[in-house]
């Protein structure tokens, strides 16, 4: 695997008086946090599809909140990227505004926007998904196909969130438009769930803050949060994701994600 940048928790040894990372301690901690994402994938495999409602929240940086309702469905793709529809049912102006994102195992997703007022499909540009989704401080990457090929990884860490020992790991992006210079996260060590994480912007600066909290398990093997928080440490603003009503195997396939039915979508 390759060295990543800005290595700054590797093992040193005493070389001639300096301390420089050790190649092979470097690939051990590289193993290791594939490994760990490799191991929460697996966990999170299996469902084949699910539905979902949302309510979005966004705040300003005086206080000040907007909501939105959305509907949200998922289907597993083997060999490939998740599909995933997006639908606003409210408020008015956005209802029936639809995402499609049709996910891939490597390099940038493909995604469409319905927009009701203009009666079209937008093509959401590889270069663009870096920009916010629909006001929000979720971008369009975000909430894309997080796949294990589109990133490479590290382990950092032990640590707790809530008491809860956790295993932090490094994820860098591989595609050349993301947002991101990297991203840690944050993995429960017993459930491997995400539980936080840190979006570094390209001059790898802390730009977002990430908090999956309310977990629970559904279908005797899957767990979901009730809440996301992404807060942007630059503008000051955040955007809240509640879930609900979430339900497994409801017998969606891959014609529900024909982009063509976008303006149909229910």
């Amino acid at each position: 695997m390759a060295t990543h940048r800005r290595g700054r928790l590797w093992p040193l040894l005493a070389v001639g008086g300096l301390s420089v990372p050790t190649v092979a301690a470097a690939q051990d901690l590289e193993a290791r946090g594939y490994e760990i994402a490799a191991e929460a994938d697996r966990r999170d495999s299996g469902y084949h599809d699910i539905t979902a409602e949302l309510t979005m929240t966004l705040r300003s940086r005086n206080g000040s909140e907007h909501t939105r309702v959305m509907r949200i469905k998922t289907l597993e793709v083997e060999e490939d990227g998740n599909q995933t529809i997006l639908v606003f049912d409210q408020p008015r102006d956005l209802q029936g505004t639809a995402l499609l994102t049709v996910g891939h195992t490597a390099g940038a997703d493909d995604q469409w926007l319905y927009l009701p007022a203009l009666r079209r499909v937008k093509r959401i540009a590889s270069g663009n998904q870096s920009s916010s989704f629909m006001g929000s401080e979720f971008a369009y990457e975000d909430i894309g196909s997080q796949e294990l090929g589109k990133y490479t990884y590290r382990f950092l860490r032990h640590d707790e969130i809530d008491g809860m020992g956790t295993l932090v790991v490094e994820r860098v992006p591989t595609g050349p438009n993301s947002g991101y210079a990297r991203q840690v996260v944050w993995f429960d060590s017993e459930e491997y769930r995400v539980l936080q994480i840190e979006y570094y912007d390209r001059s790898d600066v802390l730009l977002k803050t990430l908090q999956l909290r309310g977990y629970r398990r559904y279908a005797e093997a899957y767990w979901r949060p009730d809440e996301m928080h992404m807060v942007n440490h630059r503008t000051g603003k955040s955007t809240t994701l509640r879930w609900s009503d979430y339900r497994f195997g409801t017998g969606l396939s891959e014609r529900d994600f024909d982009r063509n039915n976008l303006s149909r979508v229910r």
